[in-house]
């Protein structure tokens, strides 16, 4: 992508947009097993439950561009390095100020984490859209 055209494809946006909720929904929520979901979470051991799950989030965004926009597939890495730097950097938060699920410091901490990648895959679909429009 030279540079951002200087308008982008409604159709497009609103495509990669739901496209990227829907993979969001399916990777963090639907397909996170317990093992994931409780590992990535623990002080030890949490490396291979947490790459499992950016994985599964990176593969997911290479399948939706490698069909749309096969010349974008890179961003699948792109996945995977900010959700897995998101993911990790939440937990270490929760562990050093031990915020509790009854707290409302906790439920703010999962809204900003859902909101950096909601803003990741709002940068996603913007790319495809100028992709798409070049």
């Amino acid at each position: 992508m030279a540079g951002m055209p200087d308008m982008i494809s409604t159709h497009w946006i609103v495509w990669g947009i739901v496209l990227f909720l829907m993979k969001h929904l399916l990777a963090d929520f639907v397909l996170q097993s317990s093992w994931i979901a409780g590992g990535k979470q623990q002080r030890e051991g949490w490396l291979a439950p947490l790459t499992v799950h950016v994985s599964l989030h990176a593969a997911l965004t290479g399948l939706i561009l490698s069909i749309l926009a096969p010349g974008l597939v890179w961003l699948a890495l792109v996945d995977f390095v900010v959700h897995f730097a998101i993911d990790r950097t939440k937990v270490i938060i929760e562990q050093r100020y031990e915020f509790k699920a009854s707290q409302a410091r906790y439920w703010w901490l999962f809204g900003t984490d859902q909101t950096l990648h909601h803003l990741t895959h709002l940068g996603f679909a913007v790319i495809l859209a100028a992709n798409k429009s070049m």
